[in-house]
């Protein structure tokens, strides 16, 4: 069995890069940027006044001048004025440009206006350029503000708009097919037998990907039947880009999966990773570089697979950077014997003293999907421990940040 670091290096060594597309920037976000975007003017774009009260030369201030005539108003989005006279001043709000011939702005709470004429406090001193966001302070037109690989969140589309862009190169949407297999399983709503159990895995996987912006998914619920798994399964090796299954990939009469993966020409990259949960899981590469993820059957194995190998391939082929690592301290020891890699769920909590510390929720068995509500992801515990003592630093997966 490979280990879960070889695991993920195989999948991201055959998994090929999503092609781009052009879209509008209002509809951009959460997917990977794949253009490098630069900055279209300074900014900001002119000395930009950050305080409403009254642009005066410091000059004036520095001589004891201390009231001022207000020459002119200027607003936000109102062409520059100008300031002629040395001992006048203009009326200005925040946001503003600053006016020819001004130096300094001072706050209207520091001033009283009386007929056309605005005074100072007499004990109020004032530094030549202050409350003024210096034009090109943050940065020069043409410096690169954004780099390929960016996931557009709210504060990088900010960014684009900012540099004028309509249109934005990010990876195009892969079509992902996440089906489920089992004779077992029945969809919500419809009437169930004591011997079967609610269809959960399959929506659960697409709730994931579609939370992380992969929104073009599609669910399908196959029996343990060869031929119909066989038919059904190569229409949407036909129609994905990536095909997500859960279950039929372990040791049992009914797991057809694999051996029905090869039939249709699915080349096994690897079968089993030393790991709990999720120690079955299947990934290959399909006739035409269609990505192809088995994933074990049972609810918390089938999750932790996901956000463990489904989602970083679909983000490094989609070209997002890489992400740091995150660490957590253990609130308690734990004690795991099997060698493997344990993926353990975890409840967050972060300390007054700075720390992230992760509390252990241990599941029944990896059918006890309940038990992973309210949990923020999961800790890995190395093969080569067999007991974590309290504070243990430890590799955290947070569920939403792959």
């Amino acid at each position: 069995m490979l280990t879960t670091t070889a695991a993920k290096e195989a999948i991201s060594l055959a998994m090929p890069a999503f092609d781009t597309e052009p879209v509008d920037c209002a509809a951009a976000a959460g997917r990977i940027l794949r253009q490098a975007v630069v900055a279209e003017r300074d900014q900001p774009p002119f000395d930009r006044v950050t305080m409403d009260g009254i642009a005066v030369r410091h000059d004036a201030l520095a001589r004891g001048i201390r009231a001022f005539r207000i020459a002119a108003t200027q607003h936000a989005g109102d062409p520059v004025s100008t300031l002629t006279d040395s001992n006048g001043c203009i009326e200005i709000m925040t946001g503003a440009m600053l006016p020819i011939g001004s130096d300094c702005i001072i706050p209207g709470e520091r001033i009283s206006v009386a007929g056309g004429i605005a005074e100072v406090e007499q004990d109020y001193r004032a530094a030549r350029g202050q409350f003024i966001h210096a034009q090109g302070s943050d940065h020069r037109q043409g410096t690169q503000v954004l780099a390929p690989g960016a996931m557009l969140t709210a504060n990088e589309i900010a960014i684009v708009a900012s540099c004028g862009l309509h249109t934005i190169e990010v990876s195009r949407q892969p079509a992902i097919r996440v089906v489920s297999t089992g004779n077992e399983l029945v969809a919500p709503g419809r009437p169930i037998e004591p011997h079967q159990i609610r269809l959960s895995n399959g929506p659960a996987v697409v709730a994931m990907l579609q939370l992380q912006g992969f929104m073009n998914c599609r669910h399908d619920h196959l029996i343990d039947d060869p031929e119909a798994l066989r038919t059904s399964i190569a229409m949407h090796l036909r129609e994905a880009q990536v095909l997500i299954l859960s279950g039929g990939v372990s040791m049992g009469k009914a797991d057809f999966v694999p051996q029905i993966l090869a039939d249709l020409g699915v080349r096994m990259i690897l079968h089993k990773i030393s790991q709990r949960p999720g120690k079955p899981m299947w990934f290959g590469m399909g006739p035409d570089d269609q990505a192809v993820f088995a994933l074990p059957g049972n609810p918390v194995s089938t999750l932790v697979c996901c956000r463990q190998y489904v989602l970083p391939a679909l983000m490094d082929a989609s070209g997002r950077s890489a992400r740091p690592g995150e660490w957590a301290l253990l609130t308690e020891s734990v004690t795991f014997k099997a060698d493997l890699t344990f993926f353990m769920p975890v409840r967050l909590q972060s300390n007054i003293d700075g720390t992230l510390r992760a509390r252990p929720v241990p599941t029944n068995t990896s059918g006890d999907f309940t038990a992973l509500g309210g949990t923020d992801g999961y800790v890995e515990l190395a093969r080569e421990q067999g007991y974590f003592a309290e504070d243990s630093p430890v590799p955290l997966h947070r569920w939403d940040a792959p």
